[in-house]
């Protein structure tokens, strides 16, 4: 489980933060192959903000998580459920302000919900 745990954070970190850091360079969301149009009826005009928040909250989050894995600091497990909350949220917000869900969405999500569930299980709050 410790394994499971440790890919999945460094997948989340990795993916969070290139992405949020590609949404910034590029506002446009041309690199990424995501139309300005999907951000309407939100409050952002481009992928500038979205991006920088999905780094410094979704990514920077889930670094430090596995930066904890790394050392087996003993807070690594909060870090860990910090990390999937985040990345559980920023997919639920996100659902809901575009208003339409894609199959991506669904990985994210149960990516977020399965870090959670394993660090938990780590911490040793679930006997089994």
């Amino acid at each position: 489980m410790k394994y499971l745990l440790f890919i999945l954070v460094s997948f989340i970190a990795l993916t969070a933060t290139l992405s949020g850091l590609i949404m910034m360079s590029n506002p446009d969301g041309s690199i990424l192959k995501i139309p300005l149009s999907l951000l309407s009826g939100t409050p952002f005009k481009n992928f500038l903000l979205p991006g920088l928040l999905l780094t410094v909250f979704v990514g920077v989050v889930n670094l430090l998580a596995l930066y904890y894995n790394i050392l087996r600091h003993p807070l690594r497990y909060n870090w860990a459920m910090a990390g999937g909350f985040m990345i559980s949220g920023w997919i639920i917000v996100q659902m809901i302000l575009i208003n339409a869900a894609h199959w991506l969405h669904f990985i994210y999500l149960g990516i977020g919900i399965l870090i959670i569930l394993l660090a938990y299980q780590l911490k040793g709050k679930w006997a089994v």
